[in-house]
């Protein structure tokens, strides 16, 4: 089984991840946690962790790991010091450890966040941190889904590169999106936009590549 750090393990979407990880006979969960009474939650869970502030080093919670997921977001507060600097971290450790595949949880409006009406900031700094990793020559897979909602999964997704329109998404739909994009068959160097739809998620990642980098 392929070991899987994820970055944000804690957050609301992270917290879908790893749940879904722990379940999968393909990857096993590493959970990046900030605070020493975060252990319990993974402890109770049989899910392994390791100690990482996304504002400190980092690199040592890279090693021995083979893919990463980057779920981690600084919920607006210090939106260039995480949502931007602490992924570029992540980027930069993933290459040192030579990490097979880096899953980006970003935005839509990301490509474009000068355009946006609101949280200029946060997409502007989503939008430097997926071009940090477009140029870092791992293999990725950046994931834009519209906005997040706390309904059940639904299992379907509409997804495109560019959907060219606003929509929203649960994020346990998210949280199965980004999962399924760690498989080496799976959107291989792609970045895409993912709303509410009516396609199966493994489905509507097919479109995306079947190519193995």
């Amino acid at each position: 089984m392929e070991k899987v750090l994820i970055a944000g393990a804690t957050g609301t979407t992270g917290k879908q991840v790893v749940n879904l990880l722990k379940e999968s006979q393909y990857f096993e969960p590493i959970a990046m946690i900030r605070k020493e009474e975060q252990k319990a939650q993974f402890d109770d869970q049989n899910v392994k962790w390791v100690m990482g502030d996304l504002s400190e080093d980092i690199s040592h919670a890279f090693e021995n790991v083979d893919k990463v997921i980057f779920a981690a977001g600084s919920g607006g507060k210090k939106v260039v010091e995480i949502d931007q600097e602490g992924a570029k971290k992540a980027v930069d450790a993933a290459l040192t450890n030579s990490i097979k595949k880096f899953v980006m949880l970003s935005s839509m409006g990301a490509d474009n966040p000068e355009e946006a009406d609101q949280l200029q900031e946060y997409l502007k700094a989503k939008h430097n941190a997926d071009v940090y990793l477009k140029n870092s020559g791992l293999n990725y897979a950046i994931v834009r889904p519209g906005s997040l909602i706390n309904d059940n999964a639904s299992n379907h997704i509409e997804l495109s590169h560019k959907l060219n329109k606003q929509g929203e998404i649960s994020r346990a739909d998210v949280a199965q999106t980004l999962t399924r994009a760690l498989h080496d068959d799976t959107a291989n160097k792609e970045t895409f936009e993912i709303i509410k739809g009516d396609t199966l998620i493994s489905k509507a990642l097919d479109t995306m590549s079947t190519t193995t980098v």
